[in-house]
């Protein structure tokens, strides 16, 4: 009987050795499986965006909501939404978003001493802004008619795709990991997942409902700052990687740990 319960002791104390191994093994290589997480968003953004480009070309799948949608909610406005819809487009604009980016990253890295993050934000942003207008200038699409707009002419530039979307989704999508990987939780993932959608759909629907872009454009903004997000996460936890062989080849050496 006491053969047996030891046998049963030393069975539990290998399986428990088993699984911890297998924890440790997913801690240790967390920064590694988050890379591949980050080239496959880039790779689903970018897939994305040819998608609803493809579509824009050809005038089908998604692009037949184009049309529809804008005369709807041209004929849905109310004066109270549109004015607190063009404020949050005033807001998310190139005139205003960049200065807001401009003054956080600024506080972030001296407040926070957090230069690497603040850095990857603003590299971020402006890689999505310049993305946004060479497609612009390449594809050429022009804007919805202007007597769907709510202010004819103030829009000037090309139409595909918004500038306003991919720059809140880019701010939300990084600034939201950038916070998150400092205290990774399912529960915060979901929140955070929660809030940044509701952002970016909220500065999609401005520009929808105003009249100055049509679904496909924000769609393609939305695949875009995913892409975006992607190259934020390999760039950040490449870096990670590094940092944790140093950190072990230190820990190695005779006289250390």
């Amino acid at each position: 009987m006491a053969e047996g319960r030891r046998g049963v002791r030393a069975t539990v104390r290998d399986v428990v050795a088993d699984l911890w191994g297998r924890r440790s093994w997913v801690v240790d290589r967390g920064p590694q499986v988050a890379v591949v997480v980050g080239l496959l968003l880039v790779v689903l953004g970018t897939a994305g965006f040819l998608g609803v480009f493809d579509a824009v070309q050809e005038n089908d799948d998604l692009a037949e909501l184009d049309q529809p949608v804008l005369t709807g909610l041209a004929e849905a406005r109310s004066e109270p939404v549109t004015v607190v819809l063009t404020v949050i487009t005033t807001v998310t604009g190139p005139e205003v978003l960049p200065v807001l980016v401009l003054v956080g990253t600024l506080t972030w890295g001296f407040w926070r001493k957090q230069w690497w993050q603040a850095g990857l934000l603003a590299g971020a942003m402006v890689a999505s802004t310049i993305v946004s207008v060479l497609i612009k200038d390449a594809v050429a699409r022009p804007r919805p008619p202007v007597d769907t707009m709510t202010v004819a002419g103030v829009e000037t530039t090309y139409s595909f795709p918004s500038g306003h979307t991919i720059g809140t989704a880019t701010l939300l999508l990084v600034v939201g990991y950038l916070a998150w990987i400092r205290r990774p939780r399912v529960g915060s993932l979901v929140v955070w997942f929660l809030v940044i959608v509701a952002g970016i759909l909220v500065v999609a629907l401005s520009r929808l409902y105003l009249g100055y872009h049509f679904v496909t454009d924000v769609v393609a903004s939305m695949a875009l700052a995913v892409a975006v997000l992607g190259g934020v996460v390999v760039v950040d936890r490449r870096r990670a990687v590094r940092a944790a062989r140093v950190t072990k080849a230190t820990a190695s050496l005779p006289g250390t740990g």
